[in-house]
This record gives C-alpha cells, structure tokens and sequence, in this order.
C-alpha cells in the first residue's frame, strides 16, 4: 500500500493511495527525467524534480517525473525514521492500523518537519475515517512542503466529500499549479468548473 498518488482509478479511493512508491512507471515507459547535479543537495535535487515537473506538458513524462519526487519522499535523511515508515507500511499492509498509527507517531516525534510522515498518517488517518484527523495531518504536510501534490489531492478529496465544490476546485487548482498534465486533476477541475458556471446561470 502506498500513498497519496494521483490515477484516475484510484482517485475517489482514499486519496488514490495505491500506486507504487518506487519510479516502476518510469523503468517501463521511455521516460527521460533530467540527470540530477552530482554537487546538488537533496532539497536542490528535490526543488530541480518539482521545477521539471511544472514544466512538462506530457503526463507520461509527468508521471516519470512524479514517481521520482515520490521516492525523494520515501527518504526522510534518518535511518530509524525510514525503518518506523518501513514497519508502518507492513503493518497497514498486515491490516494492523493501531500498530501503524503508533509507528507514524513515533517517526513524526522524531523528525516533526518531516512531510512524508504526516502524509502518511494523513492517508492512513483518512482510511479508518478519521477526516477531521487526517486535515488536520493534511495542512501539517503543505506547511512544510506547498508543492506536495499528493496532499493536496488529499485536501480536494476531504473538500469534495463536505460538498464544497469551490474550495474543493481551488484544491485542485492548487494541485495543477504543480503537477500541471496529470489529467485525472485536470479532469475534476473543469467538471468543477463546469458545475459552479452552470449554478451560477
């Protein structure tokens, strides 16, 4: 079980948090991801996949693109961090969520300004159908990382299922802003729109 990203299959399902954490999408397709700097630290690395990823129009690029940022997700900097993510996944895999939730608490109190742990908690939060709990993990992750595309699907699910289809679109908005040719975004962007123009005649 992995979290956050973004299909159009999975998309109504918590978030869509069932693609595959390693860049598998871009090893099977022709996908060129720019080199990254020898000399560039893993924030700079990071920053160059975000940049890329707002510049390229080809979702099948895109999507090569993003399954690279997700993987700079997956390494918190701290080896016991990495091990507590590692054993909450098998125990959400195992169906053990208390035990998963516990993990997730201990590697957001070793390392709080990391992002991934709070998303995780998120989609794990969401899942057992903790909504209030998960927002709340949500907005801790876009404090420290506005461009995590994966919360922000996340905030527009959340959004969607209040009701509230202008800021469930700003969500979306928000999220084409930085993964701008992934088309099951842009598909409930312009449904949005399409529906508040017409409530709006």
């Amino acid at each position: 079980m992995r979290f956050f990203a973004l299909t159009c299959a999975a998309l109504p399902l918590a978030f869509g948090l069932l693609a595959p954490a390693f860049p598998a999408a871009a090893a099977e397709k022709d996908v060129i991801v720019e080199q990254p700097d020898a000399n560039a630290s893993p924030k700079q690395h990071l920053d160059n996949l975000y940049a890329q990823l707002k510049r390229e129009r080809d979702p099948d690029k895109a999507s090569g693109i993003a399954e690279e940022i997700r993987l700079e997700w997956n390494n918190s900097g701290s080896a016991t961090v990495n091990l507590l993510m590692q054993w909450a996944d098998k125990a959400i895999e195992e169906k053990r969520n208390p035990a998963a939730l516990d993990f997730l608490d201990q590697a957001i109190a070793l390392k709080p300004d990391y992002a991934e742990s709070w998303n995780r908690r998120a989609t794990l939060n969401y899942a057992m159908g903790n909504y209030r709990k998960s927002m709340s993990d949500i907005e801790h992750v876009l404090d420290l990382e506005p461009r995590h595309f994966g919360a922000l699907s996340g905030l527009a699910t959340i959004l969607n299922m209040s009701g509230n289809d202008q800021l469930t679109l700003k969500a979306w908005e928000r999220f084409l802003e930085v993964y701008p040719a992934n088309r099951a975004a842009q598909q409930q962007a312009n449904t949005l729109s399409e529906k508040l123009a017409g409530s709006r005649t």
